[in-house]
């Protein structure tokens, strides 16, 4: 493969990639404040990205659009997109002086490069192909590719340092990738710069692979909340997933501390959700971790050391032996509620004080214990305190 065919078949990859990442998400970014300049900056990298791409270009020249006139649309939306990147970081400093002298120099850019198409200093120097840059003597040029590095040099500086200090996990990724896209944009722009004094139609194949892996950092930018939020939801699925059976057995045995009866199967719960799987999970935790404590009434004095016992002689050792012993001792609590022993004063298990997540995720995974059966019929329990 060549590095002409590479650069088309990333670039269309990169092409395809930022408008579903733009339409994806429209709605949400649109509808806040903190994330509408991002996804307009995304917009109009994506426009001219767009435009750089020889099979759009073919269409666009088949349809009867000047080459000229692509180059020169394709180069304000650019400039713009610089532009909406310094925005996008001056609002975050509340600067209401740097914002304005941000507008003021987008607006002598675009300006200016208007002015000079019209004087024809674009159009002496353009170069060979909609793709490729111009003579180094262009002030047009020149004023295109300072633009562009201007932009991207800033947003480097900032983002990846702010990145560091912010606690929200979107925007710290969100920064991070539109960094690293501007490293990839600022390559891309001293690369173009360099050719306009030292041409080389061997670089321009590969400044277009370039900034077509730009254009994939800049949509990864803007899906980063959508990918933190799928996170989140697998995250939840595997602790319903994992909690199910143990939840289902005890909220059996204490009724009183379930919202709602178990579904009848764990594939139920998880495909026919009555919540979402983070609402569903933070109810099961928590309902388990209640019907625990009411258990607690029915666990003998020496359950905990008697499965403690049983686990060791398989073999288990660290942290699933105390699991497993928890699980022994629970499940014997268990029975003796079912079976309608009189509740006693608490014996409290040891390790599950606060109601760790990780906790009864642990003792899920050993539910049933499969350290043996326990005796199913227990002794009688200490008489509860008057």
């Amino acid at each position: 493969m060549t590095a002409t065919e590479l650069a088309n078949q990333v670039g269309v990859c990169s092409v395809v990639t930022l408008w579903i990442a733009l339409v994806w998400r429209a709605g949400s970014a649109l509808r806040l404040p903190n994330q509408r300049g991002l996804w307009l900056t995304v917009f109009a990298a994506t426009i001219a990205i767009t435009l750089f791409q020889p099979k759009v270009l073919a269409w666009l020249a088949h349809a009867g659009v000047g080459t000229q006139t692509v180059s020169l649309t394709r180069n304000l939306i650019g400039v713009l997109s610089a532009g909406l990147v310094l925005l996008f970081i001056v609002d975050s400093t509340r600067a209401r002086h740097q914002r304005l002298t941000v507008i003021a120099g987008l607006v002598t850019a675009l300006g200016s490069l208007l002015a000079l198409n019209l004087l024809g200093d674009a159009r002496t120097t353009a170069p060979a192909s909609p793709q490729g840059p111009a003579t180094a003597s262009s002030l047009y040029w020149l004023i295109l590719v300072v633009a562009h590095l201007a932009g991207d040099a800033a947003a480097v500086v900032v983002c990846w340092p702010y990145s560091l200090r912010t606690a929200d996990r979107d925007l710290v990724w969100s920064l991070r990738l539109f960094a690293m896209g501007s490293v990839l944009a600022l390559v891309f722009w001293a690369g173009y710069l360099y050719h306009l004094y030292v041409p080389d139609q061997d670089l321009m194949p590969w400044l277009s692979v370039v900034i077509s892996v730009h254009g994939l950092f800049r949509a990864a930018s803007l899906l980063a909340p959508t990918a933190t939020a799928l996170a989140r939801s697998m995250t939840a699925l595997r602790t319903v997933w994992r909690l199910w059976p143990l939840w289902r057995d005890l909220v059996a045995a204490v009724p009183q501390v379930a919202l709602a009866d178990p579904q009848r199967t764990r594939l139920q719960a998880v495909l026919r959700p009555r919540s979402s799987w983070a609402l569903q999970a933070h109810r099961q935790i928590i309902e388990t971790y209640d019907a625990l404590l009411e258990l607690q009434q029915y666990v003998r004095p020496e359950a905990y050391e008697t499965a403690h016992r049983q686990a060791r002689r398989t073999g288990m050792r660290g942290d699933h032996l105390a699991a497993a012993a928890l699980a022994g001792a629970l499940g014997e609590a268990r029975r003796a509620k079912l079976s309608g022993a009189a509740p006693s004063d608490p014996c409290p298990l040891p390790g599950v004080e606060r109601g760790s997540q990780a906790t009864l995720l642990a003792i899920a995974g050993m539910w049933p214990s499969p350290t043996g059966p326990l005796p199913a019929a227990p002794g009688p329990l200490r008489p509860r305190r008057p």
